[in-house]
Parts: C-alpha cells; sequence; structure tokens
C-alpha cells in the first residue's frame, strides 16, 4: 500500500486560542479537524497526525524557535500600524464593480467600436468585462443585506499588480474573500484547481481565488498583529446549473441568492473582532504592499 500523502499549505489553516492560562496556536483542515498545535509561551509543538508533520512546520515556521535559542519573530511582534483613516482613504465608499467601471470607461472601446461589435455579433474581451460587471453588481445587492445581521461587506478593493478584490466580507461568521462569476444560462462545474464553463477549457478561478484569500489574510494579520482566517468562496451569477467537486473543501461555492444564508452564521468572530478587521481592510494604505 502506498505511503499517505500529507496535505499541503492551501489545505490547512492556523487558529490561535487563548484562556486558561494557555497561549496556542492550532493547525487544523478546512473542515476543522485538529492535526497540530503549538503553545506559544513554551514552543511545545505537537504534531497530531504525522503524514502532515512537513506542512505544518511550515506553516508554524514564522512562530518556532531557531536553532540560536531564540523565537523567530513573529506577525504579533512586527507590529505595523495605520495612519488615521481620512475619507479619501476609506474605500467603504466603493461601490460593487467600481474597478471594472473604471477599467472599461479608461480604457474599453468607444460608442462606435461597440456598436459595430453589436452589429457583427462578435465576442469581445470588454463584452466578458461587461458581464463581469453586472455579475459584482448584483453580487454586491445580495451581500450588502447582510449588513443588518452584523455582518460588513468591501467591494472592488484594489491591490498591486491590476488585482482587485471583488467583496470582502467581515462579520459573526469570519472572513470571507468572494469572487464574482457571470456565466448567463451556462452550466459550470468547479474542480479543486479549475472552473469549466460548457464543458469547456479550465479556467484557474478556484486557484486564483485561494491566492487572493492568502493576499487578504496577510493584510488583516500585519496590522491586527493576530492570526487571521480567511476563506475563499466563488459566486456564480445567472447559471443554469451549478456542480461542485465532492473533493472541494476549501473554496465556497454559492449562486448569487446563497450569499443570504450566512446572515445567521456566527461564532468565529466577536464584534470587537469585526470592528478591528473592518477598521483595517477599508484603509486604502493597507493594501499598498498586499
Amino acid at each position: 500500500m502506498g505511503r499517505r500523502r500529507g496535505a499541503g499549505l492551501s489545505d490547512l489553516k492556523i487558529r490561535e486560542r487563548s484562556g486558561s492560562g494557555r497561549d496556542r496556536l492550532y493547525v487544523e483542515t478546512f473542515d476543522g479537524m485538529v492535526i497540530a498545535w503549538l503553545d506559544r509561551a513554551t514552543g511545545d509543538l505537537r504534531v497530531l497526525r504525522e503524514e502532515h508533520r512537513a506542512a505544518v512546520l511550515e506553516l508554524l515556521a514564522p512562530y518556532l524557535p531557531q536553532p540560536n535559542g531564540h523565537r523567530a519573530t513573529s506577525p504579533r511582534q512586527k507590529q505595523r500600524s495605520l495612519a488615521p483613516l481620512t475619507p479619501a482613504d476609506d474605500l467603504a465608499s466603493n461601490r460593487p464593480g467600481a474597478a471594472l467601471k473604471a477599467k472599461l470607461d479608461t480604457e474599453g472601446p468607444g460608442r462606435i467600436d461597440q456598436l459595430v461589435t453589436w452589429l457583427l455579433r462578435r465576442e469581445s474581451e470588454w463584452s466578458s468585462w461587461r458581464l463581469g460587471l453586472v455579475g459584482e453588481r448584483r453580487v454586491g445587492r445580495e451581500l450588502d443585506r447582510l449588513s443588518s445581521h452584523g455582518w460588513h461587506v468591501l467591494h472592488s478593493i484594489l491591490l498591486p499588480n491590476s488585482v482587485d478584490i471583488d467583496h470582502l466580507l467581515i462579520g459573526p461568521g469570519g472572513v470571507f474573500n468572494i469572487n464574482s462569476k457571470h456565466f448567463p444560462g451556462s452550466n459550470v462545474w468547479v474542480g479543486n484547481d479549475s472552473v469549466k464553463i460548457n464543458h469547456g477549457p479550465p479556467h484557474p478561478y478556484t486557484r486564483k481565488v485561494r491566492a487572493e484569500a492568502q493576499r487578504v489574510q496577510r493584510v488583516l494579520a500585519r496590522y491586527s498583529h493576530k492570526s487571521v482566517q480567511v476563506q475563499p468562496a466563488l459566486v456564480f451569477v445567472g447559471v443554469a446549473r451549478l456542480e461542485t467537486a465532492p473533493t472541494l473543501g476549501d473554496v465556497r461555492v454559492w449562486r448569487e441568492k446563497d450569499v443570504v444564508s450566512l446572515a445567521p452564521v456566527t461564532g468565529q468572530l466577536t464584534p470587537e473582532e469585526i470592528e478591528t478587521l473592518y477598521t483595517i481592510a477599508r484603509h486604502r494604505s493597507a493594501w499598498a504592499d498586499a
């Protein structure tokens, strides 16, 4: 029988728990199984599932003692702070799809080119961007409905290298990095690493939303000085059929109307933690080196 393969970094998360005189970091799979823990005061590391040891050691490297006897500098020690928030730096006023709308306005085709494309029934990159804009706005409206249940949502967060976060949701049920996709009338299959539309070629949407979530996680941890878990999510708009691979456990997949199911979800963040993370996330400067 072959050797069981251990989990990779993208399959694991760190959860910080304090109390009863203990300050520990727990390494868990995305379905909540604890596979290791580290006592931050004593440096004692216990790996409960040996097949995952390599990934655990890599994930906890910033917190483990070094050969010289000194503990590595952790994000809690690398404290950074943000300047007071000004209206110009406040991302709370961003509308859904603002980044796409700005790009269409500045780089998109003029009215004559649009008319010619429409008359000739030709598909263009700009056509897909317009669909994307409609999708982001529709998902944004659904997410905004969660505000009455203690959730905060931000839209169109610009990151370096022309990347933007479609939506960031912060509330009692945790932090969700959400990427919206608009494929009217299409059959969509979501796998571990890619997405197929109408049985066509694979698109790396799953990998990309994971990478975005990791960038968000680093930013929030950097300024909150705590370990922060960010859940990647794909939300599909207007699709006829949506299927998800049964092995996909770390990326949430919803239709646009499903996001309201988060309304009653609690138990992940306290009101104080929600406000701290939201204050960080809405600050434009926090994302300058994401």
